[in-house]
């Protein structure tokens, strides 16, 4: 690996707006491109991308915007749904939101006349992280800053809720076991629930704070990584409940955490947006230093694709996309 690590992304896409948010469908959804969702200030574009890193034939990447939804609020989490395809008869795209207006939307697209979508209520604060049951797809969980994870089916009725004792920063679901999930509270502590009991099974300390972002590995799912204040932080779950590894990276705190979804040892973080250049850093769990430093202009999201290690970020007008090795 070369040890000058700071570079240019690999690709950058043009959007009309500021993209808060963008988010990789982590699902196959039967076509050879990816699908990638991102939000602005008062819309949701879906779109495809393809890159030569995965098909020889081309040059560079292709990226192709399928459909722009009206979302007339700012978007602050994507989250997609396993139910979307593009190889159905007609496809089907599903994934749903969360805005500062509290609430959730879901919406359901087969990228021709039909495009509906629905509300759930609930949340009497802001909302900050969600995400589908990953093998039907049928109930969304979501944590907010009124500290509550909920969890709703796809009409918007509340499945559960748990009352957490911080506001709720990050969910995720346990890949393979459908009724356990992980909820990291912004005062450093990891949870983890079963949603037949509805009790905490398991909890992880950080011993610092804040909390602003956590995720499972879903390459080796005994491995959480989670940033708090300018550290991160890595738990093996089966040997402590306090970290086995941590490492300062970002001077002007820490913003996200996510896992690379090729390799378990692959993970990427970003400092705090609103500077006037954000920082990502991509980190292999074998060497000191981070293996690759990329800069956005106020960049926002993070997102990993679904087989190569290839990771994006939003920004103003712009998708940046950077390449890195296993």
């Amino acid at each position: 690996m070369k040890q000058d690590s700071t570079r240019n992304a690999a690709y950058t896409v043009d959007c009309e707006d500021y993209v808060h948010v963008i988010k990789f469908n982590p699902f196959d959804s039967g076509d050879a491109c990816s699908l990638i969702a991102y939000g602005g200030n008062n819309y949701v574009v879906v779109g495809t991308c393809r890159f030569q890193e995965e098909d020889a034939e081309m040059e560079g990447m292709q990226y192709k915007t399928l459909r722009t939804f009206h979302h007339g609020i700012r978007v602050d989490a994507i989250a997609w749904s396993p139910e979307t395809r593009l190889d159905a008869l007609p496809p089907r795209i599903r994934f749903c939101t969360a805005a500062s207006d509290r609430k959730l939307r879901l919406f359901t697209s087969d990228l021709q006349d039909k495009n509906e979508y629905k509300t759930f209520d609930g949340h009497s604060d802001y909302i900050n992280d969600l995400v589908f049951a990953p093998k039907e797809g049928q109930e969304v969980a979501s944590v907010s800053d009124d500290h509550t994870c909920r969890v709703w089916d796809l009409e918007g009725n509340e499945k559960a809720h748990f009352v957490l004792r911080s506001p709720g920063m990050s969910v995720c679901w346990h890949p393979d076991e459908a009724f356990k999930l992980m909820v990291a509270g912004k005062n450093g502590t990891i949870r983890f629930y079963d949603l037949i009991t509805q009790q905490a099974i398991l909890s992880l300390e950080c011993e610092q704070t804040p909390l602003m972002s956590a995720d499972w590995c879903l390459k080796n799912t005994l491995k959480i990584g989670a940033v708090a204040g300018n550290d991160w932080l890595i738990w093996d779950i089966t040997r402590s409940s306090y970290p086995q590894d941590k490492s300062p990276v970002h001077v002007d705190r820490a913003r996200l955490f996510r896992w690379s979804r090729v390799n378990e040892n692959l993970f990427a973080t970003t400092g705090y947006p609103g500077k006037t250049t954000t920082q990502l850093l991509v980190h292999h769990l074998g060497h000191p230093q981070p293996i690759l430093t990329g800069t956005a202009a106020v960049g926002s999201g993070l997102t990993w694709h679904r087989t190569l290690p290839l990771c994006a970020v939003g920004g103003d007008h712009k998708i940046f996309f950077w390449v890195t090795e296993m």
